[in-house]
């Protein structure tokens, strides 16, 4: 019992180590005293950390890295470390990581980004001898010149491919072509990738003439100085913070070729032939990443791109994290794609990004694609290796209009689909040092000081530390695990297990060979435990993986695939397989065998995951719909199960009814909700049991012991939609109906708070029940105030609130403060703006 208590108190006063921790764009002129005065704003919001994040914008005037900047960095620090607050360093001047800002190669110009680059000569005639004078720059190493045999413009018949062998100091070749097909002769050229990063100082942006060049990340000596740089420079003024106020460093998808790089390249590094060679690559099959040439095209790229990973997570990440365990603090950050689960071998705290809006609440984008896998990649792969945190940077060019148009209710919506994959780091992207001139349109929105909920974001911030605490610490109970591949995380098939509430885990395949064992039918690594493999296409997984699995099977474990559409059967073992929704059917089927939790009656936008902290059971509920969710549902825990609010850190006993050896738990999940069942296993909450559905002889003898709350009442609704006042600087007028003030004349793109007023009567009789005021259609941020009380705000729908009848009134006055999107002045809209309802006053009374 003390142990839930606790559990209880910390989860409404969660510590601060669980704090988001922002970026924070250092991008304009600094000053010593500005910097403290946000940390103080920061803090004053419960924002108890940062990422100092150099970002486009700094002055010429003060290099990145030079004195005068680290001197900023170091006061920003020891401010930080004086406040009890946490630092993240961020390693690059400006993104991707990996360059210094251009000054890996400008310390060794060898050291700029390779690549390979496909030329191609067509031969003319049959017979007639081809020659050709190869031509290379200075920098430029000619890998391999071979002949194909072309069936399209895009198609080769790589079986006829001849490797064309040069005399030792020749720069000529001579082909003759056989006598049939068309025929081109290829070079395939390590060359410069004159792929660039975006720098800090202007002038250092994509496209223009000083874009710091990126540097060639497979290459270990490039590595090795951007250490040098970057790390050492950092260590050498802050050595003090480290392991204590500095606790990571971040790297930011590094990109081999860099940005704006020439066409049609391929990564690649001096040297790398020979690794492709002795990993069992041929010559002649190196085409193939350009042409199509049959079955073996797929083949090929999926072991040069195997190649590329592991030299990068060798050469780049690894140094980096050995670096970083060397110094005290952990590696994080995240690689460049959504899947690149893989690559995160290596991190202290691994991470992804949601980024562009790629994932969102339309058009199914939650569950559907490649970026749909970004929160589980980085959660399972903590999970897997044994790692306590893992982080997301969130809400980067977000908004669904673009510019400024993210809204605090997307916000929420961001972090409820993170926490529920299990992501407990969160990294806003971004707060703004300033938004003056064109920084305010980089990447935007500010999604801190410079937004309109600045004044509510001690909210925001208290949420984000109860759901991460919550996920820290605690073990993960899905049974299913999804056979997934370093840089292959497949959506497919997870699809309609999310839409059931089925909840699985991505294991690598990596790690299913060499960090797992089989026990009695059960997969074991870590601290999961899988009884069920799910596969989406068994074909591209190695022998050794079908043996393992064999064996799994043969100890009574359970694997279903997706079935190949061309054959209809499965790979792995050659057993029967099945679409995704039969896949999911047999899922369910064999989890309510064992220690499953079903809804009634079904939604496919509701997640649920299942943790155990402090060997309490809990379930986190996520609403990722549009509608309210009410229901029930079946769980096969013992104990007296609570509804935990972690928005609001309230908490209150759960209604529910015992069935056979199950209990049904009433819930009721808004939208833009998430709840938390907890089930205290010594009772020390008196839980209400709804008897609503259940048949008497279904109640277990503890459950008839307890009183049902349920009575009859009656509703009245009021109609509030009419005869508003409304006031700003602009106009003050009056309104016979509730509309959208960017159908005001003058107001088309005002961003602003405006006051609307209304008074009601209300009989004496009628403040006696329940009332509820409904704002309706809203934007986007209400605050209200009834009879000169504040009451709350709301930043998202239901814009619902409460009223305590001894508030009220036979007469009463309405008070509601709208605040709307900054998209309307900063990026020329006119999305709607104030209260358009309809509004009503709902009174519950007891018959």
């Amino acid at each position: 019992m003390k142990l839930l208590e606790s559990l209880k108190q910390t989860f409404i006063n969660p510590p601060s180590e669980f704090s988001p921790i922002p970026f924070w764009f250092w991008n304009d002129e600094l000053s010593k005293s500005e910097i403290i005065r946000q940390i103080h704003d920061f803090r004053a919001k419960e924002v108890e950390g940062f990422v100092i994040h150099p970002r486009m914008g700094l002055p010429r005037t003060m290099p990145y890295l030079s004195e005068s900047y680290m001197e900023l960095v170091e006061a920003a620090v020891a401010e930080a470390q004086r406040l009890g607050m946490k630092v993240i360093l961020y390693d690059e001047g400006m993104y991707p990581s990996g360059s210094a800002c251009g000054m890996v190669v400008q310390h060794n110009p060898e050291y700029a980004s390779r690549a390979l680059q496909l030329r191609e000569y067509a031969c003319g005639e049959e017979n007639e001898t081809f020659k050709l004078t190869i031509d290379l720059s200075q920098g430029e190493k000619l890998v391999s010149a071979q002949a194909v045999c072309k069936l399209t413009e895009q198609e080769i018949t790589m079986e006829r491919t001849i490797v064309l062998k040069l005399e030792q100091g020749s720069d000529h070749i001579e082909f003759t072509p056989p006598n049939k097909g068309s025929w081109s002769v290829l070079l395939l050229v390590d060359t410069y990738s004159q792929g660039t990063i975006r720098g800090v100082h202007p002038g250092q942006d994509d496209g223009e003439p000083d874009a710091p060049l990126a540097a060639d990340l497979l290459n270990p000596e490039a590595t090795n100085t951007f250490i040098a740089l970057t790390h050492e420079r950092y260590y050498e003024k802050l050595q003090q913070y480290f392991g204590t106020t500095i606790f990571a460093m971040f790297t930011d998808e590094p990109d081999l070729l860099g940005r704006g790089h020439k066409e049609g390249l391929m990564p690649w590094t001096t040297g790398f032939m020979e690794e492709f060679l002795a990993g069992g690559g041929r010559e002649e099959e190196l085409p193939a990443l350009w042409f199509e040439a049959g079955e073996e095209a797929e083949r090929i790229r999926h072991y040069y791109k195997k190649l590329v990973q592991a030299r990068l997570s060798r050469t780049y990440y690894k140094p980096l994290a050995d670096w970083c365990e060397a110094h005290g603090i952990g590696l994080t950050g995240h690689p460049a794609a959504s899947d690149d689960i893989g690559l995160l071998e290596h991190f202290h705290i691994p991470g992804q990004d949601i980024v562009w809006r790629y994932v969102a609440p339309e058009d199914d984008k939650a569950i559907t694609g490649m970026h749909s896998t970004m929160g589980k990649c980085s959660s399972d792969a903590a999970r897997h290796r044994s790692r306590r945190r893992n982080l997301n940077e969130s809400f980067g060019v977000c908004g669904r209009e673009g510019g400024w148009s993210l809204t605090a209710d997307n916000m929420k919506w961001y972090l409820d689909w993170l926490f529920v994959r299990g992501v407990n780091l969160i990294v806003p992207h971004a707060f703004y040092y300033s938004i003056r001139g064109e920084r305010r349109d980089e990447r935007p929105p500010d999604v801190g000081p410079n937004n309109i909920w600045w004044s509510e974001y001690a909210q925001f911030a208290r949420y984000m530390k109860r759901m991460s605490w919550l996920m820290t610490d605690s073990v993960n109970g899905a049974e299913v695990a999804v056979l997934a591949q370093a840089s292959y995380l497949p959506w497919r098939i997870v699809k309609p297990l999310y839409e059931r509430q089925i909840e699985f885990n991505y294991l690598e395949e990596e790690l299913l060979l060499h960090a797992s064992h089989i026990v009695d039918g059960t997969i074991h690594i870590a601290k999961q435990r899988y009884s069920i493999i799910v596969i989406e296409d068994g074909r591209r997984y190695s022998k050794a993986c079908e043996e393992m699995l064999a064996e799994f099977v043969q100890q009574g474990g359970k694997v279903i695939e997706w079935k190949d559409e061309k054959e209809g059967l499965g790979v792995i073992g050659q057993q029967r397989a099945f679409d995704a929704e039969e896949a999911a059917d047999l899922v369910a089927t064999s989890l309510d065998r064992i220690n499953a939790f079903k809804l009634q009656p079904a939604q496919p936008t509701i997640r649920i995951s299942r943790i155990t902290k402090e060997g309490t059971n809990l379930l986190v509920v996520v609403n990722e719909g549009e509608t309210s969710y009410e229901g029930k549902l079946l769980v096969s825990f013992a104990g007296t199960p609570e509804i935990w609010y972690p928005w609001t850190g309230e908490l209150e006993a759960a209604q529910y009814s015992c069935v056979g050896d199950k209990q049904a738990i009433k819930v009721s999940v808004a939208r833009r909700e998430c709840i938390v069942i907890a089930w205290d296993r010594l009772g020390s909450v008196t839980a209400t049991v709804d008897k609503s559905d259940v048949e008497p002889s279904e109640l277990s003898e503890q459950n008839d012991k307890v009183e049902s709350f349920e009575r009859e009442t009656r509703t009245e609704t009021i109609d509030l939609s009419e005869d508003w006042h409304i006031d700003l600087d602009a106009c003050s007028k009056e309104l016979s109906s509730l509309a959208s003030w960017t159908e005001w004349a003058g107001l088309e793109h005002y961003s602003g708070s405006v006051i609307y007023t209304r008074s009601f009567e209300l009989p004496d009789d009628v403040r006696e029940g329940s009332i509820e005021l409904d704002l309706g259609e809203v934007h986007e941020i209400a605050r209200l105030s009834v009879n000169g009380q504040e009451l709350g705000v709301r930043m998202w729908k239901p814009y619902v609130f409460q009223l305590k009848p001894e508030l009220l009134q036979s007469h009463n006055e309405l008070q509601v403060e709208v605040t709307n999107s900054l998209a309307n002045s900063y990026d020329g809209l006119s999305l709607p703006s104030g209260i358009i309802g309809p509004v009503s006053l709902t009174i519950t009374r007891s018959k």
